[in-house]
């Protein structure tokens, strides 16, 4: 009675304003314990890591960290969590599970990401987002022995039954964006050499890759992913004609790709598939469907043999056999009916949002999720009922900064749920790598797609300056992209979300401060004699002016004047240019600026072009 008593005074208390909202917990990553007694959930806006009870479905222990959790690992006895801290220099903290609490801290790289250990427990893998690289860690001696690099933004991985290889998700396509082939990839790195042995293609329109994880038994991998058509105008949203969502499967022996399978209806997107989980006899693949807020389940074993019934490749004068609306395993990854039959979709309810970790424990799954921190609990028994929803702690009361974010996130904003605002500006509304014919400066001319970072304070909007501002932009992407008119209040709250983002600092920096050759470069920018900082000055790194720096290309206007960008976090950004032309920095100011247009930098020494280029990247 006393305990109600006083929960009734905190919640007048907090309605009065004389008590803080406590913050969100923001699960983001999950995993089982070896017992499947509990359930430790890394909480990203509490900073902490919780160890939820599964038979009395409350958090029994709570572990306070020095950052916001991305990523857990747990050892093989179970004693031991390794959970990554993000950062510049990112930490990983070691916690004993048993007594609840951080017992040491490892150090790794730019933004760290997906924790794996080493068959034998002596190793620890981080993926370092922003270096483009995996640690190896050896935990006996807590150093770093080594990196290997891989191709952009690791988000994460899953090291094979045998222990000897590492399959690492990149995040989003790395190369020009106007090529004919444009998508993310898959590294496979050989852990016994310590070097990337291949790279595994994912389908043209691949990217915000987000999860990779390999079956029990071990022979296969899956891949949750959206699947842009980018090369399409976006004349229509319709039958997944801009952003289609779904899974690519690997056959891990032969270390090759077999198809990408949609996880959308026909009419129905299923946006953003975030995570990734496999019941213990492989058998069942779950995905959920974070901007849709959905949790599928796919039969693998059915979906194999019904791909193996469909032809390799069309032969002249036969008549393949009626098993899909696919005739050819080329046509797979575009068929929308594919998994009918084999796939269940469950909805979640309205009080489980943005479902972004999930687990299989004792004949259930877990979904956590991250914008309503609850857990959805679904009974693989009785699949056709609604799942549980149970309260990771107090109802989230989020100000307009917290609720933009979620609008953000949130594809039942748009028609048939195909994509959200994040489908196109991944990773906090920054850029996913592609070009769009978008329809507010015509067809045929293609742009790539911006960092909304400083957008707000920057205008106008898009290359070509169409929108007068940001929050024009805004409702223009809702009306003209997602096809809805969400209410003032949803806009407004993505304005403010927007304003609130912060620039990351580039890997660039030495200890937060200017390389010795950016210092140098920064001299070079600033002077007159190359002229970077007229257009580009210093604060903004944008005077907001539109200009033509001979940078029109197919589809444009012969005399285009295109917006003036920030260059505030280019190092994360590229391909550069309107059309994403330029895949580094250096083929802006060299191959692109022939005629010295775009700043005068022909006349630069190799030396001298090397510390302007480190000086713009570590802005």
């Amino acid at each position: 009675m006393i305990n109600r008593q006083k929960a009734v005074l905190l919640a007048l208390a907090m309605l009065t304003g004389l008590v803080a909202a406590p913050p969100p917990l923001s699960p983001t990553a999950m995993v089982a314990s070896r017992d499947g007694k509990s359930l430790w959930i890394a909480c990203a806006t509490s900073n902490e890591v919780v160890e939820f009870q599964i038979e009395t479905g409350k958090i029994v222990h709570r572990v306070a960290l020095p950052g916001a959790p991305s990523g857990l690992a747990q050892s093989q006895d179970g004693a031991r969590l390794y959970v990554t801290l993000p950062a510049s220099v990112s930490q990983v903290a070691v916690v004993d599970t048993k007594d609840a609490r951080v017992i040491d801290k490892l150090t790794a790289g730019h933004t760290s990401a997906a924790p794996v250990l080493s068959l034998d427990g002596k190793l620890l893998y981080v993926a370092n987002r922003f270096n483009n690289d995996i640690s190896v860690l050896e935990l006996s001696s807590r150093r770093e022995l080594r990196r290997i690099a891989v191709e952009r933004e690791p988000v994460a991985a899953a090291i094979t039954r045998d222990g000897r290889r590492l399959l690492v998700a990149n995040h989003l396509p790395a190369g020009r964006a106007d090529a004919a082939y444009v998508a993310a990839t898959i590294s496979v790195l050989d852990l016994v050499a310590g070097k990337q042995e291949r790279t595994l293609r994912l389908p043209n329109g691949a990217g915000s890759v987000m999860d990779v994880r390999l079956s029990p038994d071990g022979r296969y991998a899956a891949v949750a992913h959206v699947l842009s058509r980018h090369q399409l105008p976006t004349t229509q949203l319709e039958r997944g004609w801009m952003n289609t969502n779904g899974f690519t499967l690997i056959d891990v022996q032969a270390m090759a790709v077999i198809n990408t399978f949609l996880l959308d209806g026909p009419l129905d997107g299923a946006a953003n598939p975030w995570a990734i989980a496999w019941t213990e006899d492989s058998s069942k693949l779950i995905v959920t469907h974070a901007g849709a807020h959905e949790v599928s389940i796919t039969d693998i074993p059915a979906l194999l043999t019904k791909y193996a019934r469909i032809a390799p490749q069309a032969t002249p004068g036969t008549t393949a056999e009626a098993v899909s609306v696919s005739e050819t395993r080329a046509e797979v990854s575009n068929d929308l009916s594919f998994l009918t039959g084999l796939r269940q979709t469950i909805p979640l309810g309205e009080s489980d949002r943005g479902p972004r970790s999930v687990a299989v424990v004792g004949g259930r799954i877990y979904a956590a999720n991250y914008f309503s921190d609850t857990l959805a609990v679904f009974e693989m028994a009785a699949m056709q009922n609604q799942p549980q929803s149970v309260a990771l702690g107090p109802k989230p009361q989020p100000g307009l900064i917290r609720q933009g974010e979620e609008h953000f996130h949130d594809a039942s904003l748009c028609m048939q749920h195909w994509q959200s605002c994040a489908t196109c500006h991944p990773g906090n509304a920054r850029v996913d790598g592609f070009n769009w014919d978008l329809l507010n400066d015509g067809i045929g001319n293609p742009k790539n797609t911006k960092n909304m970072l400083l957008s707000h304070k920057t205008p106008p909007a898009m290359s070509l300056g169409v929108r007068e501002t940001a929050e024009t932009a805004v409702r223009s992407g809702f009306l003209h992209i997602q096809y809805t008119r969400p209410p003032g209040s949803v806009t407004a709250a993505v304005d403010a979300y927007l304003n609130s983002l912060q620039p990351v600092p580039s890997p660039l920096l030495v200890n937060g401060e200017l390389s010795a050759a950016a210092k140098r470069g920064r001299e070079i920018y600033e002077s007159k004699a190359v002229g970077c900082a007229v257009c580009h000055p210093a604060g903004l790194f944008t005077n907001m002016q539109p200009y033509d720096v001979g940078t029109a290309s197919r589809g444009d206007k012969a005399d285009e004047k295109f917006d003036t960008p920030t260059l505030v976090e280019v190092w994360r950004t590229a391909p550069y240019l309107h059309d994403g032309s330029a895949v580094t920095m250096r083929d802006v100011l060299t191959v692109r600026n022939r005629k010295d247009r775009h700043g005068k930098t022909s006349q630069l020494t190799p030396r001298q072009l090397d510390d302007l280029i480190a000086y713009i990247l570590s802005l």
